[in-house]
Protein backbone atom coordinates (compact mmCIF):
# COMPACT_ATOMS: atom_id res chain seq x y z
CA UNK A 1 0.00 0.00 0.00
CA UNK A 2 1.05 3.56 -0.63
CA UNK A 3 2.38 5.52 2.30
CA UNK A 4 -0.39 7.68 3.72
CA UNK A 5 -0.07 11.28 4.79
CA UNK A 6 -2.20 12.08 7.88
CA UNK A 7 -5.19 14.19 7.02
CA UNK A 8 -7.99 15.86 8.96
CA UNK A 9 -9.19 13.68 11.81
CA UNK A 10 -12.60 13.90 13.33
CA UNK A 11 -15.02 16.56 12.10
CA UNK A 12 -17.76 15.59 14.50
CA UNK A 13 -19.18 12.46 16.09
CA UNK A 14 -22.50 11.16 17.22
CA UNK A 15 -23.12 8.59 19.92
CA UNK A 16 -26.44 6.84 19.61
CA UNK A 17 -27.94 6.43 23.08
CA UNK A 18 -30.30 3.70 21.99
CA UNK A 19 -32.91 3.30 24.69
CA UNK A 20 -36.21 1.89 23.49
CA UNK A 21 -35.27 1.89 19.80
CA UNK A 22 -37.83 0.44 17.42
CA UNK A 23 -36.27 -0.83 14.20
CA UNK A 24 -37.80 -2.47 11.14
CA UNK A 25 -37.62 -6.22 11.63
CA UNK A 26 -36.23 -6.03 15.16
CA UNK A 27 -38.99 -4.85 17.48
CA UNK A 28 -38.37 -2.93 20.70
CA UNK A 29 -35.49 -3.25 23.09
CA UNK A 30 -34.46 -1.32 26.19
CA UNK A 31 -31.02 -0.26 27.35
CA UNK A 32 -29.32 -1.29 24.10
CA UNK A 33 -25.56 -0.75 24.26
CA UNK A 34 -24.61 1.82 21.67
CA UNK A 35 -21.67 2.19 19.36
CA UNK A 36 -20.15 5.52 18.38
CA UNK A 37 -20.11 7.13 14.94
CA UNK A 38 -17.34 9.44 13.80
CA UNK A 39 -17.50 11.39 10.58
CA UNK A 40 -14.03 12.23 9.33
CA UNK A 41 -12.39 13.42 6.12
CA UNK A 42 -9.87 11.38 4.17
CA UNK A 43 -7.87 12.82 1.29
CA UNK A 44 -7.75 10.73 -1.87
CA UNK A 45 -4.53 11.26 -3.82
CA UNK A 46 -6.06 9.35 -6.73
CA UNK A 47 -9.14 11.57 -6.64
CA UNK A 48 -7.13 14.73 -7.20
CA UNK A 49 -7.68 16.54 -10.49
CA UNK A 50 -10.85 14.68 -11.46
CA UNK A 51 -12.55 16.43 -14.38
CA UNK A 52 -15.92 16.52 -12.62
CA UNK A 53 -14.48 18.95 -10.09
CA UNK A 54 -15.39 16.88 -7.03
CA UNK A 55 -13.32 17.39 -3.89
CA UNK A 56 -10.61 14.77 -3.24
CA UNK A 57 -11.27 15.26 0.48
CA UNK A 58 -14.04 12.76 1.14
CA UNK A 59 -16.30 12.44 4.15
CA UNK A 60 -16.12 8.99 5.71
CA UNK A 61 -18.45 7.65 8.41
CA UNK A 62 -16.97 5.17 10.87
CA UNK A 63 -19.05 3.06 13.26
CA UNK A 64 -17.11 1.96 16.34
CA UNK A 65 -18.83 -0.92 18.18
CA UNK A 66 -20.05 -0.67 21.79
CA UNK A 67 -16.91 -2.04 23.46
CA UNK A 68 -14.43 0.01 21.39
CA UNK A 69 -14.07 2.93 23.79
CA UNK A 70 -13.84 0.89 27.00
CA UNK A 71 -11.60 -1.90 25.73
CA UNK A 72 -8.64 0.21 24.60
CA UNK A 73 -6.27 -2.69 23.91
CA UNK A 74 -8.63 -4.68 21.73
CA UNK A 75 -8.44 -4.62 17.93
CA UNK A 76 -11.40 -5.26 15.63
CA UNK A 77 -12.15 -6.64 12.19
CA UNK A 78 -13.45 -4.08 9.70
CA UNK A 79 -16.20 -4.11 7.08
CA UNK A 80 -16.07 -1.44 4.38
CA UNK A 81 -19.73 -0.92 3.47
CA UNK A 82 -20.34 0.96 0.20
CA UNK A 83 -23.56 2.93 -0.24
CA UNK A 84 -25.84 3.00 -3.26
CA UNK A 85 -26.46 5.47 -6.08
CA UNK A 86 -27.90 8.85 -4.94
CA UNK A 87 -27.13 7.86 -1.32
CA UNK A 88 -24.27 9.00 0.90
CA UNK A 89 -22.56 8.04 4.12
CA UNK A 90 -24.51 10.81 5.88
CA UNK A 91 -27.82 9.20 4.90
CA UNK A 92 -26.72 5.70 5.82
CA UNK A 93 -25.33 6.69 9.24
CA UNK A 94 -28.22 8.85 10.41
CA UNK A 95 -26.86 12.35 9.83
CA UNK A 96 -29.69 12.81 7.32
CA UNK A 97 -33.11 11.18 7.29
CA UNK A 98 -33.11 8.04 5.20
CA UNK A 99 -34.84 4.70 4.72
CA UNK A 100 -32.29 2.99 6.96
CA UNK A 101 -30.15 4.04 9.93
CA UNK A 102 -27.13 1.75 9.97
CA UNK A 103 -25.87 2.53 13.51
CA UNK A 104 -29.28 1.71 14.97
CA UNK A 105 -29.37 -1.55 13.02
CA UNK A 106 -25.88 -2.50 14.22
CA UNK A 107 -26.52 -1.49 17.85
CA UNK A 108 -29.65 -3.61 17.98
CA UNK A 109 -28.04 -6.55 16.18
CA UNK A 110 -24.92 -6.63 18.36
CA UNK A 111 -27.08 -6.44 21.49
CA UNK A 112 -29.56 -9.07 20.32
CA UNK A 113 -27.34 -11.65 18.65
CA UNK A 114 -24.09 -11.21 20.57
CA UNK A 115 -22.16 -11.61 17.31
CA UNK A 116 -18.55 -10.56 16.93
CA UNK A 117 -18.24 -6.78 17.12
CA UNK A 118 -16.99 -5.15 13.93
CA UNK A 119 -15.95 -1.65 12.84
CA UNK A 120 -17.94 -0.40 9.83
CA UNK A 121 -16.57 2.21 7.40
CA UNK A 122 -18.43 4.00 4.60
CA UNK A 123 -16.91 6.67 2.31
CA UNK A 124 -19.11 9.36 0.78
CA UNK A 125 -19.19 8.46 -2.92
CA UNK A 126 -21.84 11.05 -3.81
CA UNK A 127 -20.35 12.98 -6.74
CA UNK A 128 -21.35 15.58 -9.31
CA UNK A 129 -23.19 12.70 -10.98
CA UNK A 130 -24.71 11.49 -7.65
CA UNK A 131 -22.53 8.39 -7.54
CA UNK A 132 -19.00 7.27 -8.44
CA UNK A 133 -19.70 3.64 -9.42
CA UNK A 134 -16.53 2.97 -7.37
CA UNK A 135 -14.57 2.88 -10.62
CA UNK A 136 -11.31 4.43 -11.82
CA UNK A 137 -12.01 7.27 -14.24
CA UNK A 138 -10.35 10.49 -15.30
CA UNK A 139 -13.75 12.14 -15.03
CA UNK A 140 -14.70 11.11 -11.50
CA UNK A 141 -11.32 10.07 -10.08
CA UNK A 142 -9.79 6.75 -9.08
CA UNK A 143 -12.47 5.51 -6.70
CA UNK A 144 -11.45 1.88 -6.94
CA UNK A 145 -7.94 2.74 -5.78
CA UNK A 146 -9.25 5.11 -3.12
CA UNK A 147 -11.33 2.37 -1.47
CA UNK A 148 -8.91 -0.53 -1.82
CA UNK A 149 -5.70 1.32 -1.02
CA UNK A 150 -5.95 4.81 0.43
CA UNK A 151 -9.02 4.41 2.64
CA UNK A 152 -7.94 1.03 3.98
CA UNK A 153 -4.50 2.42 4.84
CA UNK A 154 -6.00 5.43 6.60
CA UNK A 155 -8.42 3.37 8.69
CA UNK A 156 -5.69 0.91 9.72
CA UNK A 157 -3.46 3.80 10.77
CA UNK A 158 -6.05 5.73 12.76
CA UNK A 159 -8.24 3.03 14.32
CA UNK A 160 -7.63 -0.18 16.27
CA UNK A 161 -8.18 -2.58 13.41
CA UNK A 162 -6.80 -6.05 12.83
CA UNK A 163 -4.86 -4.91 9.81
CA UNK A 164 -4.80 -7.96 7.59
CA UNK A 165 -6.97 -9.20 4.75
CA UNK A 166 -8.36 -12.09 6.78
CA UNK A 167 -9.97 -9.56 9.12
CA UNK A 168 -11.21 -7.17 6.44
CA UNK A 169 -14.53 -7.45 4.60
CA UNK A 170 -16.12 -5.52 1.74
CA UNK A 171 -19.87 -5.11 1.25
CA UNK A 172 -22.34 -2.78 -0.40
CA UNK A 173 -25.91 -2.16 -1.47
CA UNK A 174 -27.01 -1.56 -5.07
CA UNK A 175 -24.23 0.57 -6.64
CA UNK A 176 -22.23 -0.32 -3.52
CA UNK A 177 -22.82 -4.02 -4.17
CA UNK A 178 -21.45 -3.51 -7.67
CA UNK A 179 -18.45 -1.73 -6.18
CA UNK A 180 -17.87 -4.52 -3.68
CA UNK A 181 -17.82 -7.12 -6.45
CA UNK A 182 -15.75 -4.99 -8.81
CA UNK A 183 -13.11 -4.23 -6.19
CA UNK A 184 -13.32 -7.46 -4.22
CA UNK A 185 -12.58 -9.72 -7.19
CA UNK A 186 -9.39 -7.76 -7.87
CA UNK A 187 -7.98 -7.36 -4.35
CA UNK A 188 -8.02 -10.64 -2.39
CA UNK A 189 -4.84 -9.44 -0.67
CA UNK A 190 -6.86 -6.55 0.82
CA UNK A 191 -10.36 -7.97 1.41
CA UNK A 192 -11.00 -11.60 2.33
CA UNK A 193 -14.82 -11.69 2.36
CA UNK A 194 -17.52 -10.10 0.19
CA UNK A 195 -21.25 -9.54 0.75
CA UNK A 196 -23.32 -8.01 -2.06
CA UNK A 197 -26.75 -6.61 -1.15
CA UNK A 198 -28.98 -6.24 -4.22
CA UNK A 199 -25.95 -5.40 -6.40
CA UNK A 200 -26.65 -3.43 -9.57
CA UNK A 201 -24.83 -3.54 -12.89
CA UNK A 202 -23.41 -7.07 -12.76
CA UNK A 203 -24.96 -8.23 -16.03
CA UNK A 204 -22.92 -8.49 -19.21
CA UNK A 205 -25.16 -6.32 -21.37
CA UNK A 206 -26.48 -2.78 -21.00
CA UNK A 207 -30.16 -2.15 -21.58
CA UNK A 208 -29.72 0.59 -24.16
CA UNK A 209 -31.93 0.99 -27.21
CA UNK A 210 -32.40 3.90 -29.64
CA UNK A 211 -35.65 4.86 -27.93
CA UNK A 212 -36.72 8.35 -29.02
CA UNK A 213 -37.87 9.36 -25.55
CA UNK A 214 -34.68 8.19 -23.84
CA UNK A 215 -32.57 9.89 -26.51
CA UNK A 216 -34.47 13.14 -26.06
CA UNK A 217 -33.93 13.07 -22.30
CA UNK A 218 -30.20 12.50 -22.69
CA UNK A 219 -29.84 15.13 -25.41
CA UNK A 220 -31.65 17.68 -23.23
CA UNK A 221 -28.91 17.61 -20.59
CA UNK A 222 -26.67 20.55 -21.46
CA UNK A 223 -25.83 21.97 -18.04
CA UNK A 224 -25.45 20.78 -14.47
CA UNK A 225 -28.82 22.37 -13.71
CA UNK A 226 -30.40 20.24 -16.46
CA UNK A 227 -28.82 17.17 -14.91
CA UNK A 228 -30.16 17.97 -11.46
CA UNK A 229 -33.71 18.14 -12.86
CA UNK A 230 -33.48 14.87 -14.80
CA UNK A 231 -35.16 11.59 -13.90
CA UNK A 232 -33.35 8.80 -12.05
CA UNK A 233 -32.45 6.67 -15.08
CA UNK A 234 -31.16 9.61 -17.09
CA UNK A 235 -28.94 10.60 -14.17
CA UNK A 236 -27.78 7.00 -13.74
CA UNK A 237 -26.81 6.87 -17.42
CA UNK A 238 -24.65 9.97 -16.99
CA UNK A 239 -23.06 8.54 -13.83
CA UNK A 240 -22.27 5.28 -15.60
CA UNK A 241 -20.80 7.13 -18.57
CA UNK A 242 -18.66 9.30 -16.30
CA UNK A 243 -17.26 6.16 -14.68
CA UNK A 244 -16.96 3.80 -17.66
CA UNK A 245 -16.72 5.94 -20.79
CA UNK A 246 -14.94 9.15 -19.75
CA UNK A 247 -13.87 11.59 -22.43
CA UNK A 248 -11.47 14.38 -21.35
CA UNK A 249 -12.03 16.18 -24.66
CA UNK A 250 -15.78 16.55 -24.20
CA UNK A 251 -16.77 19.28 -21.74
CA UNK A 252 -18.81 20.11 -19.75
CA UNK A 253 -19.46 16.56 -18.52
CA UNK A 254 -16.36 14.82 -19.94
CA UNK A 255 -18.06 11.60 -20.98
CA UNK A 256 -19.43 9.66 -23.94
CA UNK A 257 -23.05 8.53 -23.78
CA UNK A 258 -24.20 5.17 -25.17
CA UNK A 259 -26.91 6.94 -27.19
CA UNK A 260 -26.09 9.90 -29.42
CA UNK A 261 -27.94 11.35 -32.40
CA UNK A 262 -30.47 8.57 -32.17
CA UNK A 263 -27.82 5.89 -32.58
CA UNK A 264 -26.40 3.34 -30.17
CA UNK A 265 -22.64 3.84 -29.80
CA UNK A 266 -20.96 0.40 -30.04
CA UNK A 267 -17.58 1.53 -28.69
CA UNK A 268 -19.19 3.08 -25.62
CA UNK A 269 -21.20 -0.09 -24.98
CA UNK A 270 -18.01 -2.12 -25.33
CA UNK A 271 -16.40 0.00 -22.62
CA UNK A 272 -19.43 -0.43 -20.38
CA UNK A 273 -19.41 -4.20 -20.89
CA UNK A 274 -15.74 -4.34 -19.93
CA UNK A 275 -16.73 -2.85 -16.57
CA UNK A 276 -19.47 -5.42 -15.86
CA UNK A 277 -18.33 -8.00 -13.27
CA UNK A 278 -20.08 -10.91 -14.97
CA UNK A 279 -18.23 -10.06 -18.18
CA UNK A 280 -14.83 -10.07 -16.49
CA UNK A 281 -15.32 -12.68 -13.77
CA UNK A 282 -13.51 -15.45 -15.67
CA UNK A 283 -10.31 -13.40 -15.48
CA UNK A 284 -10.62 -13.17 -11.67
CA UNK A 285 -11.41 -16.76 -10.71
CA UNK A 286 -8.05 -17.41 -9.07
CA UNK A 287 -8.50 -14.27 -6.96
CA UNK A 288 -12.04 -15.26 -6.00
CA UNK A 289 -10.82 -18.68 -4.91
CA UNK A 290 -8.54 -16.99 -2.38
CA UNK A 291 -11.45 -15.38 -0.56
CA UNK A 292 -12.66 -16.76 2.77
CA UNK A 293 -16.30 -16.08 1.91
CA UNK A 294 -18.62 -14.73 -0.80
CA UNK A 295 -22.31 -13.95 -0.28
CA UNK A 296 -25.00 -12.12 -2.21
CA UNK A 297 -28.76 -11.73 -2.09
CA UNK A 298 -31.62 -9.73 -3.59
CA UNK A 299 -35.39 -9.38 -3.32
CA UNK A 300 -37.48 -11.38 -5.79
CA UNK A 301 -39.39 -8.22 -6.74
CA UNK A 302 -36.11 -6.60 -7.77
CA UNK A 303 -36.32 -8.61 -10.97
CA UNK A 304 -33.33 -7.45 -13.03
CA UNK A 305 -30.94 -7.64 -10.10
CA UNK A 306 -32.39 -10.95 -8.91
CA UNK A 307 -31.74 -12.36 -12.38
CA UNK A 308 -28.14 -11.12 -12.36
CA UNK A 309 -27.24 -12.69 -9.02
CA UNK A 310 -28.82 -15.94 -10.17
CA UNK A 311 -26.35 -15.85 -13.06
CA UNK A 312 -23.50 -15.06 -10.65
CA UNK A 313 -24.54 -18.10 -8.62
CA UNK A 314 -24.33 -20.28 -11.75
CA UNK A 315 -20.88 -19.00 -12.68
CA UNK A 316 -19.44 -19.56 -9.20
CA UNK A 317 -20.99 -23.04 -9.09
CA UNK A 318 -19.42 -23.89 -12.45
CA UNK A 319 -16.00 -23.10 -10.97
CA UNK A 320 -16.71 -24.90 -7.71
CA UNK A 321 -16.39 -21.72 -5.62
CA UNK A 322 -18.34 -21.90 -2.36
CA UNK A 323 -20.69 -19.04 -1.65
CA UNK A 324 -24.03 -18.06 -0.11
CA UNK A 325 -26.85 -16.99 -2.44
CA UNK A 326 -30.47 -16.19 -1.72
CA UNK A 327 -33.40 -14.63 -3.49
CA UNK A 328 -35.82 -13.53 -0.78
CA UNK A 329 -39.33 -12.06 -0.76
CA UNK A 330 -38.74 -8.32 -1.03
CA UNK A 331 -37.84 -5.40 -3.26
CA UNK A 332 -34.72 -3.25 -3.67
CA UNK A 333 -34.73 -1.67 -0.20
CA UNK A 334 -37.56 -2.87 2.04
CA UNK A 335 -35.61 -5.66 3.78
CA UNK A 336 -32.02 -4.47 3.47
CA UNK A 337 -31.79 -3.35 7.13
CA UNK A 338 -32.98 -6.80 8.19
CA UNK A 339 -30.45 -8.50 5.92
CA UNK A 340 -27.60 -6.40 7.34
CA UNK A 341 -28.59 -6.97 10.97
CA UNK A 342 -29.03 -10.68 10.39
CA UNK A 343 -27.36 -12.35 7.42
CA UNK A 344 -24.55 -9.90 6.76
CA UNK A 345 -23.36 -9.64 10.37
CA UNK A 346 -23.56 -13.40 10.80
CA UNK A 347 -21.61 -13.90 7.57
CA UNK A 348 -18.77 -11.58 8.54
CA UNK A 349 -18.70 -12.87 12.13
CA UNK A 350 -18.09 -16.34 10.73
CA UNK A 351 -15.61 -15.35 8.02
CA UNK A 352 -13.48 -12.53 9.43
CA UNK A 353 -10.53 -13.50 11.61
CA UNK A 354 -10.73 -12.01 15.12
CA UNK A 355 -7.46 -13.22 16.62
CA UNK A 356 -5.59 -10.36 18.27
CA UNK A 357 -2.14 -9.40 16.90
CA UNK A 358 0.76 -10.62 18.99
CA UNK A 359 2.53 -7.92 20.95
Amino acid sequence: MKKRIPFGRVIFWVTFFAFGLILPGYGQSSAVLAGKVERIKVHGKGLEGNLAGDSPDREVSVYLPPSYKANTKRRYPVVFLLHGYTDSDAKLYGFEKHWMNLPEVLNQAFDKSKTQEIIFVTPNAYTRFQGSMYSNSATTGNWEDFVAKELVAYIDKNYRTISKAASRGLAGHSMGGYGAMRIGQKYPEVFSSLYLLSPCCLETTSNVSPDATAQAKLAAIKTQEDFEKADFFTKATFASAAAWSPNPAKPPFYLDLPLENGQVQPMVLAKWTANRPLASIDQHIFALRKLRGIAFDAGSQDKGIAASIKELDKVLNSYGIKHFYEEYDGDHINRVAERIGGNLLKFFSENLATDQPKK
